[in-house]
């Protein structure tokens, strides 16, 4: 009986170890998503009033939670049932990725004046006492949680492309844990984006010079690390969606590889990151493009 127990208890240390080993690299191939995921909801959030931020990010949060809810088990259906759905899967959103990244792109560059529009008719809304702040705000709510779903989504396919082929326990294990790190991660550093500016003007009021000074800094860079976050997450969109796409092509996939540990070191690893990014940005632009064909064709036909 010992020895059966001895037995179980190598059987269970195994699986943890395992299951240690495929979060981490689950977590490092989703990372790329989290910095988008990050920079999207820091964003959706902004705007709201600052006593109404934290209530903003938990109600989002929570939509999260009831997205991962809906998300692990179809994937684990998916990854038992229907395991060649999961290169097409993975293929559909690198490819989804990449189109976000190139659209978001385009906008910003192609329909500037309309983005600064928007960005100021919703400030002003905001700002407006008559305006139905709980209305404004419940819209913000969804939007965001529709976007931590597609987001979400993404993460989920990675990592189940990640643990294919590991027995049913350690892909629960692992997308459980991805899906509660991520959450957590995630609107635990919105939480405290969004009112750095409000700590660094408590701390720009103290009397000591040294807390002014850092309010001042705090608040001089909160604008930039939402930028910063917004450029990082778009790069990572085109970096990991080509990445995907790369390898859900084996002969792309192994010739990129080969290339890159011919190179070695730095030229290789930044060349990979180079032709991922380069096949990222081609498959963005051919679905932008066939997505806006599509639209005109609709059109004409209505």
């Amino acid at each position: 009986m010992a020895t059966s127990l001895l037995l179980l208890l190598d059987d269970i240390a195994t699986v943890l170890d395992d299951v240690s080993i495929l979060t981490k690299v689950a977590a490092k191939k989703t990372a790329g998503v989290l910095g988008d995921d990050l920079a999207l909801n820091a964003q959706q959030v902004s705007g709201v009033k600052a006593e109404r931020e934290i209530p903003v990010v938990w109600a989002v949060c929570k939509g999260s939670f009831i997205n991962k809810a809906i998300l692990v088990p179809a994937a684990l259906a998916i990854g038992t049932w229907l395991p060649w759905l999961v290169t097409p899967l993975l293929m559909i959103g690198g490819a989804f990725l990449c189109f976000e990244g190139f659209e978001k792109l385009a906008h910003k560059f192609l329909h500037k004046k309309e983005h600064e529009a928007d960005t100021a008719r919703h400030e002003r809304a905001v700002a407006d006492e008559t305006v139905d702040v709980v209305a404004v705000e419940k819209d913000k709510i969804k939007g965001a949680v529709r976007t931590d779903f597609i987001l979400s989504a993404e993460i989920i396919a990675i990592t189940l492309g990640t643990v294919q082929g590991q027995s049913f326990t350690t892909q629960l294990t692992v997308l459980a844990g991805i899906a509660l790190i991520m959450t957590i991660g995630v609107y635990g550093l919105v939480a405290g984006i969004v009112k750095l500016d409000d700590a660094g003007l408590y701390l720009s009021r103290q009397a000591s010079k040294a807390a002014q000074a850092l309010g001042r800094g705090i608040l001089a860079a909160a604008p930039w690390l939402m930028k910063g976050l917004s450029v990082a997450g778009t790069a990572a969109m085109f970096l990991v969606g080509g990445g995907i796409l790369v390898h859900g092509v084996p002969a792309l996939g192994h010739a990129v590889e080969d290339w890159a540990k011919a190179a070695g070191g730095v030229v290789g690893a930044l060349g990979s990151m180079g032709v991922n990014a380069g096949i990222g940005v081609v498959a963005g632009a051919i679905v932008l493009a066939c997505v806006e064909l599509a639209g005109k064709l609709r059109g004409k036909k209505a």
